[in-house]
Parts: C-alpha cells; sequence; structure tokens
C-alpha cells in the first residue's frame, strides 16, 4: 500500500512539472519568435506588423512569450502582453535590481546588432518578479526582442549556441 502511494505521488508531481513546462517558452522559442516578427515586417510592413505584434491573441504571443519592439530612443513600438504601453517611453525603466535594462539593450544593439540579454520582469504566468533572458535584433532603427523567463529550468543552464559570454 505505502508503495502505491510513492509511486501515485512522484507520478503527479511527473505530471505536474510537465504542464508547468508546457506553459512556458524556451530561449530558442522566443529567438524564433523575433526571426518570424522581423519577416513579418518585412513582408507585411511596419502598421500591419506592429498591430499585429500588439495583438494579445495574435500569432506573437505564446504562454509566456510575447514580442517586445521599441525605437532607439526606448519608446515602446508594440508589445504583444501590454499593447496600452504603446507609445510610452521606457528608457528609464529599472528591473528590481536597479538595472536599466532598456538602456542596456539599446547599447548591445547599438554594439552588436543582436544578442541576449539577462535582467528581471514580471512573469505573466506566476505575477512574480523573476529572471529572465531576452533575445533582441536590431532592425532598421528599432529593436525587435523576446524574452523567456528563467523558472526550475534546466535548459537555461548552459549558454545557447550564439549567445555571447559576459
Amino acid at each position: 500500500m505505502f508503495r502505491k502511494v510513492i509511486i501515485a505521488v512522484i507520478l503527479c508531481l511527473f505530471v505536474a512539472s510537465s504542464v508547468s513546462a508546457q506553459q512556458r517558452g524556451t530561449p530558442a522559442e522566443a529567438k524564433k519568435m523575433v526571426e518570424d516578427a522581423i519577416a513579418y515586417i518585412k513582408a507585411s510592413g511596419k502598421d500591419k506588423a506592429f498591430a499585429e505584434i500588439s495583438n494579445p491573441k495574435g500569432k506573437f504571443v505564446d504562454r509566456d512569450l510575447y514580442v517586445y519592439v521599441c525605437d532607439m530612443n526606448g519608446t515602446c513600438l508594440a508589445r504583444g502582453d501590454d499593447p496600452s504601453s504603446v507609445g510610452k517611453n521606457n528608457i528609464n525603466s529599472k528591473d528590481p535590481d536597479g538595472k536599466f535594462f532598456i538602456k542596456e539593450r539599446i547599447e548591445m544593439a547599438k554594439a552588436q546588432g543582436s544578442g541576449w540579454q539577462d535582467y528581471k520582469f514580471r512573469d505573466p504566468i506566476s505575477k512574480k518578479v523573476m529572471p529572465k533572458t531576452f533575445y533582441f535584433e536590431k532592425y532598421e532603427d528599432f529593436i525587435v526582442g523576446c524574452g523567456a523567463y528563467k523558472q526550475e529550468r534546466d535548459d537555461f543552464s548552459l549558454p545557447l549556441p550564439d549567445q555571447k559570454k559576459k
């Protein structure tokens, strides 16, 4: 009897962790979403693409992944999880550790064109502040990016193949 209870508990924990992992996007999926968004901008034009990117039920929002676009001054041009933030300047936004992550992103985009950035941000699933890794690419005069939250996941322990060491 005791053995059956232990097996049932282990099985429940396994199923619960599998469901949780399925609710989360991966860094590879975030990068692919950025590449797809840039392809969509090229094919459809900025106006149509930014409207689609800012659609919470659109093709650029998936679980906890969403595309974010800002200009080189830090003004939000499109955002899938919060369309009301479009038009707001976020240049002075800080994470809980005091990191000016938008300023840093702009400087990184100017210097290297694309890359990965780590900072903390509110997770749309748990509503808690979580570590996040954010992939971005500078395209024309703006930055297109998407981040994946780091939460009890093994796939964050190793850098991505194209991720630059800090």
